[in-house]
């Protein structure tokens, strides 16, 4: 029986490939002036006349979601084309009020790319086969317990760029890394909010699995709309074993969309997998098609922000730790912030505040810190008080935590909350004095006498006791030693 990704690897190669759908992070829609943000939107308020499809009226292209989606392509590295051109894409659904989907197909905005990922097997490179601009469908909702469907159609008209990537990744773990390097390209390039919980990137897995040696693909399955890298990287387990199961059993796979059920953590069948010759795609005759000159590319690179790979090498140069890099890339606010102090404090305070910052639990109250707010010099103060050893590295973070909420100066936090260490070395001394002469203390002193350094703890926390945690453990040890 086939029941971990461990079994299906050692008969099948895996074939993964993402299409991505990035909701580009314009003010209004697509074709249409209706308002692009549709969160917590009450249903059906977030539209016009076009987004409905009334008769006679006709949809004029949106110039920023072109420019936002030639960012994508400069920040994937392909090809901007100087012709593109839109067609229609047909299919009957109640959320789709046309009839048909706005999209490109023949000759898309992007052609050609690839995105760096990094994985425990190493560094990648995943291909991108192009990406094309298309309006986004309106949703269903089906009340529990009815016979009947809702129809909300404020994502109707949305503007989208599908990115399609080429089926390079060969495990749900490189699929996982692909989804989370496209996230942070797009998010770092502005070409999107990248709200994951209100889909403002959402991934569709193709997967196959072929025998080992064999150069066809497999029958592949298309898992739709999975909305985080945890839920992309498990689908396409789930995916790879289940298929795996199947053809153990000498049955075939059947080309099929699938859903995922986060509760369950398995994916469902939904419909059959369409082919390109079933949506009847044809030209758009009230679109023009779409000239980009080289100038206008020219002039978006120009106002292009620094994208994740820019950030991770001046990190790097920071000597920061790799998890401390991941947690600043994961958000180009405090990349940028972190990059902006490393020029301006130097090297020692941009470290140490990535690292402070870095120590903060993932929750939405610390992801939201306004950093900037707190004026540039409490961070040079705060990294002055940690590294003299006034406070300690556990009290530096409690400092900077709430310096940051509180914008009050590093001193007057420690001040308030009794955080400042002494440094008074007479102080100290006579603290170890009391220590050592302790008979409670004979044990500790016989363990470091046959040599078992680790004793010299003990000491310690009893000198910090006396002294109310206010001596310097660094400088308590060292005294002890000395003494010793």
């Amino acid at each position: 029986m086939i029941s971990k990704l461990a079994d299906v690897t050692e008969t099948y190669d895996i074939v993964i490939g993402i299409e991505c759908h990035v909701q580009l992070a314009t003010k209004t829609k697509l074709f249409s002036g209706a308002d692009n943000d549709a969160r917590d939107a009450a249903p059906n308020t977030r539209v016009n006349q076009i987004d409905f499809g009334f008769p006679g009226v006709l949809p004029v292209l949106n110039e920023r979601a072109v420019d936002l989606a030639i960012r994508a392509g400069i920040a994937l590295d392909a090809e901007i084309p100087l012709l593109s051109r839109f067609e229609r894409k047909h299919y009957f659904y109640p959320d789709l009020p046309l009839g048909y989907q706005i999209t490109q197909l023949a000759e898309p905005v992007i052609v050609g790319g690839s995105v760096a990922i990094v994985t425990e097997a190493g560094n990648k490179t995943i291909g991108v086969h192009h990406a094309h601009i298309e309006s986004d469908a309106g949703k269903l909702t089906h009340p529990a317990g009815r016979d009947y469907s809702l129809v909300d159609l404020n994502r109707a008209g949305t503007p989208l760029i599908e990115i399609v990537s080429e089926a390079d990744m060969t495990s749900p773990a490189e699929a996982k890394a692909y989804a989370t390097a496209l996230y942070r390209l797009m998010t770092f390039a502005g070409v999107t909010h990248g709200d994951l919980y209100h889909g403002n990137m959402r991934f569709d897995v193709n997967l196959s699995l072929k025998p080992k040696g064999q150069v066809e693909f497999g029958t592949r399955t298309e898992t739709k709309n999975l909305n985080s890298f945890r839920s992309v990287e498990r689908a396409a387990e789930f995916e790879a074993i289940r298929q795996a199961s199947i053809l153990a059993t000498g049955e075939k796979i059947t080309q099929e969309t699938r859903g995922w059920n986060d509760d369950k953590q398995t994916t469902f069948s939904q419909r059959s997998k369409e082919d390109a010759h079933d949506y009847r795609y044809f030209p758009d005759a009230d679109i023009p098609p779409v000239i980009v000159e080289e100038s206008r590319v020219r002039q978006v690179r120009d106002t292009m922000p620094l994208l994740p790979q820019q950030f991770s090498d001046d990190f790097v140069a920071l000597k920061l730790q790799d998890s401390v890099i991941s947690r600043l890339l994961s958000s180009s606010k405090y990349a940028q912030f972190v990059y902006d102090l490393h020029r301006d404090s130097g090297v020692e305070v941009a470290a140490r505040v990535a690292t402070w910052w870095a120590a903060l639990p993932r929750n939405e109250e610390n992801d939201t810190l306004n950093v900037r707010a707190v004026p540039q010099k409490f961070y040079t103060e705060l990294y002055e008080l940690a590294n003299s050893g006034q406070i300690s590295a556990n009290s530096a973070e409690v400092v900077f935590r709430e310096m940051v909420v509180t914008q009050q100066s590093p001193r007057t936090i420690a001040e308030t909350r009794s955080l400042l260490q002494s440094n008074d070395t007479s102080e100290i001394e006579a603290i170890v004095d009391v220590v050592l002469a302790d008979p409670g203390s004979k044990q500790a002193l016989a363990d470091i006498q046959s040599g078992n350094d680790r004793a010299i703890g003990y000491l310690v926390g009893q000198a910090m006791k006396l002294s109310h945690g206010k001596s310097n453990p660094a400088m308590l040890q060292a005294v002890i030693r000395k003494k010793l």
